[in-house]
């Protein structure tokens, strides 16, 4: 071999080691910061609809992706802590859910890009400038859960069509259930329905609620949010108890125990986070992507809560439920 070849061949080599050594390296590992409104258990479904949005974009946890789950379990003072715990972490995104804890994400980093599975109303709550460019770290979906108080309460009446009186339960921590609760307020006296506000801030506060009523009201309107959701079975099985009828925001509610809902199908927006998630993690500015609305809504009945209760849903209703228990 001339000495010129030689040169060339070894220079080569060299400068392929580079590559073949880079080939080889584990793709760099990605950490998310998800935090949950309630429980575990009760949420479920929707990690399962937003991993698996993950894995169809190609983040398979373990390889190019990590998952620090934390749960709120609806106790305020969790919020902060999981906030301070995921800067700490140097977690890549945050991921969070309602108004109180995307508040409280926002409150503790102006840095790591923040979304939001869903909130009531981002604009109202002060979370992002705009809803077509968001600004800062924090974009998301909105739930639009104020704006459907009034269907729901039409709803509820078509099933109990001798309503008079609703009680309305809403944790007045959360600056959003306030107002859906207002909304709700406005949507019973445009109907010409006397009303009773069941105010809560923590778990003890539940049973008392429900002896203020006893006796008084003919149905339920709970404002969903975290607090809620992670004492949506006791809520649902006192209401049963109390022969009150239900109206719920979620149908994940109705699964619980609860009568019926009305409002935004969580799998779906949970599997739009994902979208959202992916984006940021290949660059995009989580100022430039806007904030985007439910674009499936769902009806939920269960009948055996209806049964108990000696209820009878008109058969119209019924056709247009998305989903019905039995």
């Amino acid at each position: 071999m001339k000495r010129r070849e030689f040169i060339t061949l070894v220079g080569g080599a060299a400068a392929a080691w580079p590559l073949a050594a880079g080939a080889q390296q584990p793709e760099k590992l990605r950490t998310i910061g998800f935090t949950g409104q309630s429980t575990r258990a009760a949420e479920s479904e929707l990690v399962a609809a937003f991993s698996q949005r993950l894995r169809e974009l190609g983040w398979m946890e373990n390889r190019n992706l990590t998952i620090e789950f934390r749960w709120s379990e609806g106790r305020t003072e969790r919020f902060i802590q999981i906030a301070a715990e995921f800067i700490r972490l140097k977690v890549d995104v945050i991921v969070t859910s309602g108004t109180p804890q995307a508040l409280a994400a926002k409150q503790a980093t102006s840095v790591i890009p923040i979304v939001f599975a869903r909130v009531g109303d981002p604009l109202a709550n002060g979370l992002v400038a705009s809803l077509a460019r968001p600004g800062g770290n924090i974009t998301g979906l909105s739930a639009q859960s104020n704006e459907l108080a009034g269907k729901r309460i039409e709803i509820l009446r078509e099933v109990v069509p001798s309503l008079r009186r609703v009680a309305i339960l809403a944790n007045v921590g959360n600056p959003f259930s306030v107002v859906e609760l207002g909304e709700a307020q406005a949507a019973a006296r445009m109907l010409g329905l006397e009303f009773d506000t069941l105010e809560i801030r923590r778990a003890e506060d539940i049973a008392p609620a429900f002896e203020a009523i006893k006796g008084h009201a003919e149905a339920l309107y709970v404002c969903s949010d975290g607090l809620v959701d992670a004492n949506k079975i006791r809520i649902n099985t006192s209401a049963l108890g109390a022969r009150l009828p239900t109206m719920h925001g979620y149908r994940e509610y109705v699964q619980a125990g609860g009568l019926m809902s009305y409002g935004a199908n969580l799998p779906d927006l949970y599997r739009r986070c994902a979208d959202y998630v992916d984006k940021i993690l290949r660059g995009t500015k989580p100022a430039d992507i806007p904030i985007e609305q439910p674009t499936k809504f769902d009806i939920a009945i269960n009948l055996t809560t209806a049964k108990a209760l000696g209820l009878t849903i008109p058969s119209t209703l019924l056709a247009r439920a998305d989903e019905v228990i039995e």
